[in-house]
């Protein structure tokens, strides 16, 4: 199916007489008549539901559709982005690992890998978004499991070359992860491209409405985990009497011990209300997207010519340094946010913010309406100054989620509160 007809049909098929709208399973528990049945599926050696915090029919089907999306072979959902981002790396990763990330992430993010992950002994190198080969591969070491980098970095907007890294990561035997939230598989689908793993925060486009927190872990199922690096899923597992993940899941061996492993212990787990509600969402991604990336793109022309904004940072717009990326890894759009540069410093940019009357001011990015940020004062605040400037968070830099409403109105919002510095 092409996105626009995967992102009503896929992940779920009622069979005659069931309802034709995916229902939401609120049961945390599973009937079977019997006791070997039960015991195989704690082997793993049976697919089926056991228990709603390893796996859930909702959830399941979620979690089918997002993989049907982007490309991959298996995904995992999980309570939020900053779990799925977590879950994704634990898989692979114990203490005395390594990451090499892209230094352009959300805050969150950046915080998880740097500091919170850094005291369970699993360290991150971050370099600049815009590394050449050369300094990407020099900070790879021999303890290194995995490069990390977002498709369009948050807030900064730089578009992931994702071949380039892809190349270099495969080169020395190990996956390419990359978050995709701010793209969406409607926009961009990494696993073309060479990406191994992809994770989400489905709080964000994927609902679409702001209304449930969720995050996804999706499989590619093409990177080869036995050169060696990754005995987690290559050795047996005494919690299930020696498995081996590759050899009993094979392609899917990333997403079964994320699962059987992670989501199991750490109960991080997507409530079935909440898969239901992004399922819902997902429905109108693809017609979504195309609004959002056509309003930001307008937004951002009117911005670059205005006096009292310094700079405009959207992907395809004309001029922008990341227009060549732009229009070879988001031909259909570059998705619904702009950054841009205030003239003068944070007062300014507070004084822009208080003025608006359509743009709400809110932690949050990707959904219907518009929404504006100011990052150094919120999502990066925990970010030293230096760390901000070479995450290029800069103190005038303002975040602006474009929503689905008429861009004139919001044109007209943004104007008069410009008015106003």
């Amino acid at each position: 199916m092409k996105i626009q007809t995967a992102c009503v049909h896929a992940g779920y098929t009622p069979a005659p007489g069931e309802p034709r709208i995916l229902p939401i399973a609120q049961s945390t528990t599973y009937l079977y008549n019997d006791f070997d049945d039960v015991a195989a599926l704690f082997d793993l050696k049976k697919e089926g539901h056991m228990y709603s915090r390893i796996s859930n029919p909702t959830v399941e089907s979620l979690e089918c559709k997002i993989a049907a999306l982007e490309g991959g072979i298996a995904a995992v959902a999980v309570s939020s982005g900053q779990s799925a981002t977590l879950l994704s790396v634990l898989t692979i990763c114990e203490s005395g690992d390594h990451i090499v990330s892209l230094n352009n992430l959300y805050g969150g993010t950046h915080t998880l890998l740097g500091s919170t992950l850094k005291k369970y002994g699993i360290e991150t190198t971050f370099i600049p978004f815009d590394a050449d080969e050369e300094t990407i591969r020099a900070a790879i070491r021999p303890q290194t499991k995995l490069l990390f980098s977002e498709t369009l970095g948050n807030p900064g907007l730089e578009v992931l070359d994702i071949e380039k890294m892809s190349s270099i990561a495969h080169e020395h035997g190990l996956p390419l992860f990359v978050d995709n939230t701010l793209a969406t598989p409607a926009l961009c689908r990494p696993f073309e491209f060479g990406a191994d793993i992809v994770v989400h925060s489905a709080t964000k486009y994927l609902d679409g409405h702001a209304t449930s927190l969720g995050g996804v872990i999706v499989d590619s199922g093409t990177f080869d985990w036995t050169g060696g690096k990754y005995p987690q899923l290559t050795e047996p597992d005494p919690n299930y009497h020696g498995l081996s993940f590759t050899e009993s899941f094979g392609p899917k061996a990333y997403a079964t011990r994320a699962r059987a492993v992670f989501l199991r212990d750490m109960g991080n787990v997507l409530s079935p209300f909440n898969a239901f509600l992004i399922n819902l969402g997902t429905e109108t991604l693809a017609l979504r997207m195309e609004r959002h990336s056509q309003n930001a793109w307008t937004i951002a022309k009117y911005l670059s010519e205005h006096p009292k904004i310094e700079w405009v940072r959207y992907p395809s717009l004309p001029g922008s340094a990341q227009e060549k990326l732009a229009a070879k890894y988001l031909p259909e759009g570059a998705s619904g946010v702009v950054t841009f540069g205030v003239a003068g410093g944070e007062q300014e940019c507070k004084a822009l913010i208080n003025a608006l009357r359509l743009a709400s001011l809110v932690v949050h990015v990707g959904d219907v309406r518009t929404h504006i940020l100011h990052p150094a004062s919120t999502t990066h605040r925990q970010l030293s100054a230096q760390e901000q400037l070479l995450s290029g968070i800069t103190p005038n830099l303002v975040r602006l989620s474009v929503g689905i409403e008429d861009s004139q109105e919001i044109i007209e919002d943004l104007d008069q509160a410009l008015r106003r510095i």
